[in-house]
Formats: C-alpha cells, structure tokens, sequence
C-alpha cells in the first residue's frame, strides 16, 4: 500500500503539471471573435475611488462569459484597485472558461507565478514600468509557465518594445501619469505596431460606434472595464453593447 508521503507527492507532481500546462489562449480567442470585447472586473480606481465596492468575483466574471465576452480581464492589484489574485481563482470556480488576463502593474517573476497559480490565461506587462531588457526577462518567464503576454504601450516611444514579439500588443488610451483618457490614442498608433499582431485597444471605449471604428482601424480586442461596472448589471450592461455593435 502506498504510504502517505508518496500520495502527497505524486499529487503534487499533478499540480505542478497543471502549473506549467498550456492555458487557454487569449490571443486566439480575440482572433476568432466577432467583437473582441474583454470585459473587465475592476472594483475600484486610483482616480475615482470605488466603482464597485460589493462586486463579487464569482459572480461579474461569469455573468460576462453568459453574455458574450471573448475575454475577461482582473484586476489583482489590492492597495489601488481594490484587487486580489484569489478574484480569478473565484472566477475559475464559478465557472469561467473563458481567458482571463492577470492585470497588474508586473515587475517581478514572482507575480507571474502567481498568475499562472490562480488560473489566468495571460499577464499585461506595462512598457512604461520595465526597462526593454527586463521587460523581455518577463515574457520569457510567462512562456515557459504557459501564459501569454499582453505588452500594453502607449507612447511613440514605447512602441519599440513591440520588437520584443508579445503574444499581443495594447495600446492604453489613459495615461498613467496623468490618468487623461483619450481613444484617439489607439487610432494614432494602430499603424505604427507590426501588421501580424494582434492589436488591443484599452481604457475610455463606452460605446459600440468607437468599437467599429478601431476594429476598421485594424484592433482585434477592446479592453472595456468602468462603464459596465458602473452599472447594476454588468453582463447586462456587455449583453445590451454587443447586440449594438
């Protein structure tokens, strides 16, 4: 009979199998999807305060997927947006199938670990926190674990790190300094990232008409948060836009 230490331990070899497996992609999920709409979780805002103080994780996020969403996007960070890595964990739980992408502000390997620990499909790395070097260090970590990278740029001079071959490019229309939003963002720079990649535009999309605009403009995914979580019902609020895209 085997003792107890040798089923813990082939056990443990199971979970870190899992650990390294192939998540789902989100890459191909944009690609094959009619409105690219990654809908967002996001309970709080370092520029507005709270959004949505009581919204639970194990239920926005699987409300997005029964309404129609190609992905979904968490916020995980605690101390400015209210976050925790156990909300995709929840939402794993609920149900989700669909990606889900870790957003963080991720400068460590030790954070992209734990993305691939609580069950998401990808990580947002952002430019204008890493260095070129480090920030290259850090997609290669996400793919030896199985996740794909979203790189989110948003200036000319940003751009260069696109040679670095993220699995997809973002383009943030809100500036992190200043937290401006402006769309015309997305439409300024949407030719200047490499004609194959798949183009995400992030921040101050609310309405169906800008939606067709970037994706004439050549953007695959639309990372949409603030206004379906300001609503009663966010899936509802995600139902109602794309039925009018």
């Amino acid at each position: 009979m085997q003792d107890i230490l040798q089923e813990i331990t082939s056990h443990k070899r199971e979970e870190i199998e899992r650990l390294y497996k192939k998540k789902v992609s989100l890459r191909d999920a944009l690609s094959a999807s009619d409105t690219g709409i990654i809908a967002e979780f996001k309970r709080r805002s370092p520029s507005k305060g709270w959004i949505k103080e009581d919204g639970k994780a194990d239920e926005i996020p699987i409300s997005y997927q029964q309404n129609g969403a190609a992905a979904i996007s968490i916020l995980t960070d605690k101390h400015y947006f209210g976050g925790h890595d156990e909300f995709i964990t929840s939402a794993r739980r609920s149900g989700v199938t669909i990606p889900i992408l870790y957003k963080n502000f991720v400068i460590d390997e030790a954070q992209i670990y734990a993305a691939a620990i609580c069950g998401a499909s990808a990580i947002l790395l952002i430019a204008a926190c890493l260095t070129k070097a480090r920030c290259k260090m850090l997609i290669d970590k996400a793919h030896d674990l199985g996740l794909e990278v979203l790189l989110e740029m948003h200036s000319e001079e940003e751009l260069e790190y696109a040679e670095l071959n993220p699995d997809l490019c973002g383009i943030n229309n809100r500036n992190l300094g200043t937290f401006v939003t402006d769309v015309q963002n997305s439409f300024r720079l949407a030719e200047r990232l490499p004609k194959d990649s798949v183009k995400v535009s992030e921040s101050g999309i609310s309405n169906p008409q800008t939606i067709r605009a970037l994706r004439d403009a050549g953007y695959n995914g639309f990372l949409i948060g603030e206004c379906f979580m300001r609503t009663c019902n966010p899936g509802l609020a995600l139902k109602e836009m794309i039925a009018s895209i």
